[in-house]
């Protein structure tokens, strides 16, 4: 009896080429749509942060009948209050959201029991600064008193963060190419 050689098993070099070609149109598929997914996400962020900003400004505006950054948060703070904001605009814009509040504007460090129940609104940001601009990485805010957020040269300077009026009460990011939101 003639014994047979057992022909050896695995695969053919067309085989592995197939393979390698199916591979690389996968990839070449994928890829692209991975770096368009954090694209969307980085704009996802953007449009709640944003969305966190209008809330923390309507709730203020509802609770004191003027636009936070709008008057200066001056005056007696038995518990501490921060002397940036001593006139109106951003640093007002950030003690009037971060911090405890008079129904006049005066932002406070802490709430105080002895206060006689004056310092009871806020703060209406979790956080004592202002949320990133996910597309460029700041929290820069840049607080105008002209009606109008798109003034020339808007959104050339390298801070990118916010654009807010408090004349209106508007909040946009400060990025030309994403100005519509």
């Amino acid at each position: 009896m003639g014994s047979r050689a057992k022909q050896a098993e695995g695969f053919t070099l067309i085989e592995l080429l197939i393979v390698v070609a199916i591979l690389a149109v996968l990839a070449s598929i994928v890829v692209p749509q991975y770096g368009r997914s954090s694209g969307d996400a980085r704009l996802a962020a953007l449009d709640a942060n944003l969305a966190t900003l209008r809330t923390a400004i309507d709730m203020y505006t509802v609770q004191h009948g003027h636009y936070p950054g709008s008057v200066a948060s001056t005056g007696t703070c038995s518990v501490g209050s921060n002397s940036d904001n001593a006139t109106p605009g951003a640093a007002a814009f950030i003690a009037h959201l971060t911090q405890y509040t008079t129904a006049t504007g005066i932002a406070c460090s802490q709430k105080n029991a002895r206060s006689g129940g004056m310092i009871k609104y806020g703060p209406y940001l979790k956080k004592s600064s202002l949320p990133v601009n996910p597309i460029t990485g700041d929290n820069h805010i840049e607080a105008i008193e002209t009606g109008a957020l798109r003034l020339s040269g808007w959104g050339t300077d390298n801070n990118g963060g916010w654009r807010y009026d408090f004349v209106t009460g508007r909040i946009i990011a400060d990025q030309p190419s994403y100005d519509s939101r």
